[in-house]
């Protein structure tokens, strides 16, 4: 999805299809009705929906929110084999890859204008003169996973080919390729005659997740389509994240994250807002589904090391994915140190999957906090204010325990102090900056 407007943008220009080219393209699977709360409400344990679509929920590729590297923020359309495999390269000699990052997607822009004369995609021979299964087979053998871009429309966001009308070809072909990652967008989908917009978009993504099952291949499947639907009231936007966590491992559910060529000031205000929609999502999400607020920008210019430890602590605190999309091969040293610590990451990594909450708010500042597998706490006190000021909590508000002692020990992940406090957390946060800490109760 690649639009960063601040009000709802005219996203794409629809047209109209006869049925039968519809029903041609796999789109007019039937839809099984979807609950109509308004608020929101954790998805169901994966089962097989009722009636004659009767297809499995998505196998659970992702049991920690996805890790790596994605060209589009940074790079956008000016792509080829060099800056893929550069940045893999980078990935690996960083050490970010031993740390998790391990999935390098190539987005929008890779393939030619046309399908061949088979109706196959077609790799840009001038980008790409190798081809695809090429820069996967180089992937694999530094040790990563191969993830690619399409659309359940008829064009991409970039005007290249979709896979409308191509579901099960280009599943099968990207199997072949041996990709193990596959962000499909929603744009330039038609609206089928006598559906509504969202179960237009519910029968592409559910063509797309059997195509993909029907391969074989383990392919681990990021959707698009709650992105499409943020703007059309809640009721509907939760719906679609509903059904978009039976379909799928995890979903971008709004606005894209800006890009590099926008200022430093857009930048810091893209991951404020993507933030504060995500945050409010925590009840969809569960271990193995993801709610996906979209790429890190540590290493981009115009922010602050505040600003991106913001944006790495708090994406940590939402079990978010944690997907670079910036130029590896010349990342400063801070901006790798925020993408490579080993203690945040372990927040976001937690094996039991929590998405963290607000417990705590007030005028310019968040206090998040997110339960932990072996019993701990990680807190987030986020100061999204431009002065620096004081926050406090309590290990009582953060939900820990009643210590025994009555002593709680906090080790801020940044700077890797520890401290003890008798459950009062208080500290002072400059400005743009978040003070991340794993918070245990002293026995």
């Amino acid at each position: 999805m690649h639009i960063s407007s601040a009000t709802r943008p005219p996203r794409r220009t629809l047209t109209r299809l006869s049925a039968a080219a519809l029903s041609a393209a796999g789109v007019l699977s039937a839809a099984a009705a979807l609950p109509a709360a308004a608020t929101p409400t954790a998805p169901g344990p994966a089962g097989p929906p009722a009636g004659a679509r009767a297809a499995a929920a998505y196998p659970n590729l992702t049991p920690r929110p996805p890790m790596g590297w994605n060209n589009w923020s940074y790079y956008m359309c000016d792509i080829d084999e060099k800056v893929i495999l550069g940045n893999a390269r980078a990935l690996v000699k960083s050490g970010l890859a031993a740390k998790g990052y391990d999935t390098v997607t190539v987005d929008d822009c890779w393939m030619l204008k046309q399908r061949d004369a088979r109706g196959n995609l077609v790799p840009d021979p001038a980008r790409f003169p190798r081809g695809m299964a090429y820069v996967g087979r180089e992937l694999h053998r530094m040790g990563l996973k191969f993830g690619i871009y399409e659309d359940v429309g008829k064009l991409t966001c970039e005007k290249y080919p979709g896979s409308f009308g191509h579901y099960q070809q280009d599943a099968d072909l990207f199997a072949k390729w041996k990709v193990d990652y596959l962000k499909m967008d929603g744009c330039n989908l038609p609206t089928a005659p006598g559906r509504t917009k969202e179960q237009t978009y519910q029968d592409a993504y559910r063509a797309v997740s059997r195509a993909l099952r029907k391969t074989g291949r383990d392919i681990v499947f990021s959707v698009s389509a709650p992105a499409y639907f943020q703007y059309d009231g809640d009721r509907v936007w939760h719906q679609v994240i509903r059904w978009s966590s039976q379909v799928g491992n995890l979903w971008r559910e709004g606005r894209d994250i800006a890009v590099e060529k926008h200022s430093g000031a857009r930048k810091w205000s893209s991951i404020k807002y993507n933030y504060a929609y995500n945050a409010k999502l925590a009840s969809f999400q569960r271990p193995g589904r993801w709610n996906d607020p979209d790429f890190l920008l540590a290493g981009d210019s115009g922010l602050s090391t505040r600003q991106i430890q913001s944006q790495m602590a708090l994406w940590a605190m939402m079990a978010a994915p944690l997907i670079s999309s910036t130029d590896l091969t010349k990342i400063s040293p801070a901006a790798l140190r925020v993408l490579g610590n080993r203690d945040v990451i372990a927040v976001d990594q937690d094996p039991k999957g929590v998405q963290g909450r607000v417990v705590q708010q007030g005028p310019g500042y968040d206090v998040l906090s997110k339960p932990l597998q072996n019993g701990d706490r990680a807190v987030a006190l986020f100061n999204s204010g431009d002065t620096p000021r004081t926050l406090s909590t309590t290990a009582r508000t953060a939900g820990l325990p009643r210590a025994g002692s009555g002593r709680y020990e906090l080790r801020d992940l940044v700077t890797r102090r520890t401290s003890r406090t008798d459950g009062k957390i208080s500290v002072r946060v400059p400005a743009h900056a978040t003070v991340l800490y794993r918070v245990r109760p002293v026995r």
